[in-house]
C-alpha cells in the first residue's frame, strides 16, 4: 500500500463501538462512536457495524480520501484466520459464532463496495498493537501489554504482531493462577468459570468486592471509583466533609493495595516468562494514579529475575484511540 492509502480501524467493545479514518501514519483523521447492540444478537451487531463504517467511507470520500480496507479488534476469542467470534462472555449476547469478517464484508460489499479488505483480531491484541506502533512501546522489538479494568486481558507483541496463539486465546492473562485470589484458603470465583485467577482479585469489580469483605460500606461507596475516592481521603488527599468513615477508608485503602498487588505480582511473572523490551500497563486501574500504581509496580519489581530489574514498566499513551490505530495497523502493512 502507498503512503497516502486510509483505513479504517474499529474497536468493538462490549458497551460501544467505536471506529475512525486512519491514514497510513496512524493518525485518526475522523471518527464517529455508537453503543454496542450487546443485546440484540451478532447480526444485529454487524448491521449496526456495517452501518458505521459506511458513513466514515462516505465522510472519507466527501472528503477527498478513498477507504479500501477495514481492521477490526473485537471482544472476544477471535479466530483471525477465518474471521469468527471462537467465543465470547455475556457481555455481549449472541457473539460467539459470529461470522464477523464474512458477515461485515458481504454488508459492506453492497453498502461500501470500494472496501476489499476486513481482518479482525481480539480488541486488547489491537489495543497492545496500536500501542507498540505508536504508543508507549513505540520502537520496542518486543512488548507485553496488560490491562486492567472492567477484567484482565493483555498481549505480547513481537517484530510488530501480537502473539494469538494456536487457538487464538494468547493474551488472555487475567486467568491463570494468583495466589491472593483466595479468601481463608478459598479461591475466588472467576468469570470465566473457573477460580483463584488474576481476575477474580486484580480487576476494578474484583477490587470493589474485595472492598466490601473488607468491610466497607455500599452506601459509602457504590462502585470502584468511590472506593478510589475514599482511599484519596484517608491518604490525606482529598480530606473533607463526606470522607466516609474511618473503617470504609481503611477498607478501601486495603481493597486497592491487595488488587494492586495482585496486579503486579502476575505481571512480573509474566515479565519473568516473556522477557519483552517493553511493558506497558494500560486500564482504568492503571489511570487511576499512585494509589493503585505504586504498590502494583512495587509488587512487580519484587518478582523479577536479576537480569530483568531494569525492565521499563510505563503507562499507555493512546488512550481511547489505542484499539482503532491497532486495528488500523493489521491491515497497513
Amino acid at each position: 500500500m502507498t503512503s497516502k492509502t486510509h483505513v479504517i480501524g474499529v474497536d468493538l467493545g462490549g458497551t460501544k463501538t467505536a471506529a475512525g479514518v486512519v491514514a497510513h501514519s496512524g493518525e485518526v483523521l475522523m471518527s464517529e462512536t455508537i453503543p454496542t447492540l450487546n443485546r440484540a444478537g451478532g447480526e444485529a451487531i454487524l448491521d449496526a457495524t456495517a452501518a458505521l463504517i459506511t458513513g466514515l467511507v462516505e465522510r472519507a470520500a466527501d472528503a477527498g480520501m478513498s477507504v479500501s480496507c477495514v481492521g477490526i479488534g473485537s471482544a472476544g476469542v477471535i479466530d483471525a484466520v477465518a474471521g469468527t467470534v471462537v467465543s465470547a462472555t455475556d457481555a455481549i449476547r449472541g457473539w460467539a459464532g459470529t461470522s464477523l469478517v464474512a458477515g461485515l464484508s458481504a454488508r459492506l460489499s453492497l453498502a461500501a463496495p470500494s472496501v476489499q479488505t476486513v481482518r479482525a483480531v481480539n480488541d486488547v491484541h489491537a489495543h497492545a498493537l496500536g500501542e507498540a506502533w505508536l504508543g508507549a512501546a513505540a520502537g520496542s522489538s518486543s512488548s507485553l501489554m496488560v490491562a486492567f479494568g472492567t477484567g484482565v486481558g493483555g498481549s505480547f507483541v513481537l517484530h510488530g504482531s501480537p502473539v494469538l496463539g494456536h487457538r487464538f486465546v494468547g493474551g488472555h492473562v487475567g486467568h491463570f493462577a494468583s495466589p491472593l485470589a483466595a479468601v481463608d484458603g478459598v479461591p475466588l470465583p472467576c468469570v470465566c468459570g473457573g477460580s483463584g485467577h488474576v481476575e477474580a482479585i486484580a480487576s476494578g469489580p474484583a477490587l470493589y468486592e474485595a472492598f466490601l469483605r473488607f468491610g466497607g460500606s455500599a452506601v459509602e461507596a457504590v462502585d470502584t471509583r468511590g472506593v478510589f475516592a475514599l482511599a484519596s481521603a484517608a491518604e490525606g488527599l482529598d480530606a473533607g466533609a463526606g470522607a466516609g468513615p474511618a473503617n470504609s477508608r481503611t477498607a478501601a485503602l486495603r481493597a486497592i493495595n491487595v488488587g494492586a498487588a495482585a496486579a503486579g505480582q502476575a505481571v512480573g511473572g509474566l515479565i519473568n516468562i516473556l522477557d519483552p523490551e517493553t511493558v506497558v500497563v494500560s486500564g482504568g486501574l492503571a489511570d487511576a494514579g499512585e494509589l493503585w500504581w505504586k504498590p502494583m509496580e512495587f509488587a512487580l519489581r519484587q518478582e523479577l529475575l536479576a537480569p530483568l530489574v531494569s525492565v521499563p514498566v510505563v503507562r499507555a499513551t493512546l488512550g481511547n484511540t489505542a484499539a482503532i490505530v491497532g486495528a488500523a495497523k493489521l491491515v497497513l502493512k
